[in-house]
């Protein structure tokens, strides 16, 4: 890793664990080096680490390319290791190599060619989402598993809803909007009927082309509820193309979903939306149709 690298790295992981990520940042070249010795890879360059997590290309023993995934929060791995072995049965998540909690990493298949959704042809995406959503709600819920579409959304909206105080954000999503979405979400949650085991975070970042095997999700939040939860980032990502409705309206024939259940859920999300393109931009008629969708 370069020393710029390593410089963004820790602004994004300071950001969300505090000062003492640097610390544990510093100790990462070490630990990579150690675990490709236990573990019997070669390690490669930095790929795309997120806000809680670095991760590495590496290639695995036998030749097959995959990703070291190092984390200075050992529980939220503990968790995503889960989530990535209770949806192994359906295929569609990338397979677990190795693993090693106390230490904060875990070794995972590199999907390719790995292209992420956004960019497949849109012509055949609704299909393939379709076919994606079956295989991994075809997987049972463990029995008693902790984690539910309600409290999902009880964390959501209290982490995101303390925004809304903030100048930028509240001259166009204000608490009458927010209360508005809550009020949407706890009606659609209370009319839940045929639940499923959801992924929990499927936006068009989070699935990658899988090749022959298909539509590959990562990152799984999963959760317990209403199956059309799974494709409304999807859907919401229609704003300033070819509008949110059309857009579900052939999402929910190509997933066998309810289409005005999904629609409802496209108006609960919009203000999330809206407030993550007041942060990071993006076209004005996007933001338009979010705050149309949410009103």
């Amino acid at each position: 890793m370069t020393e710029v690298d390593l410089d963004d790295i820790g602004a994004r992981l300071v950001g969300r664990f505090g000062a003492d990520a640097e610390g544990w940042l510093a100790g990462v070249p070490a630990l990579a080096e150690r675990l490709a010795s236990r573990w019997d890879f070669a390690l490669g360059e930095l790929f795309d680490s997120g806000a809680s997590s670095v991760v590495l290309r590496c290639r695995w023993s036998d030749g097959t390319p995959a990703v070291l995934k190092l984390s200075p929060d050992g529980p939220l791995l503990t968790k995503q290791l889960e989530m990535l072995r209770v949806f192994a049965p359906s295929g569609r998540v990338p397979a677990v190599l190795a693993a090693d909690a106390d230490a904060g990493a875990m070794v995972l298949e590199e999907i390719q060619p790995g292209t992420e959704a956004e960019h497949l042809p849109s012509s055949t995406l609704p299909a393939q989402w379709g076919d994606l959503l079956a295989a991994l709600h075809s997987v049972a819920p463990p029995e008693g598993w902790p984690w539910s579409l309600r409290g999902r959304f009880e964390e959501s909206f209290d982490r995101i809803g303390r925004r809304i105080t903030e100048p930028a954000i509240s001259a166009r999503v204000g608490p009458a909007t927010w209360r508005r979405a809550i009020e949407r979400c706890e009606r659609l949650l209370d009319t839940q009927a045929d639940v499923v085991l959801l992924h929990g975070d499927l936006h068009l970042g989070n699935v990658l082309d899988g090749g022959p095997r298909g539509l590959i999700a990562i990152d799984p939040k999963a959760c317990v509820g209403d199956p059309c939860f799974d494709a409304v980032d999807y859907v919401v990502g229609g704003a300033g193309r070819e509008g949110v409705e059309a857009r579900c309206q052939v999402v929910a024939t190509a997933c066998g979903l309810d289409g005005d259940r999904l629609y409802a859920w496209s108006r609960v999300i919009a203000p999330m939306f809206a407030i993550s393109h007041l942060t990071y931009g993006g076209p004005e008629e996007a933001l338009d149709e979010f705050l149309a969708l949410a009103s």
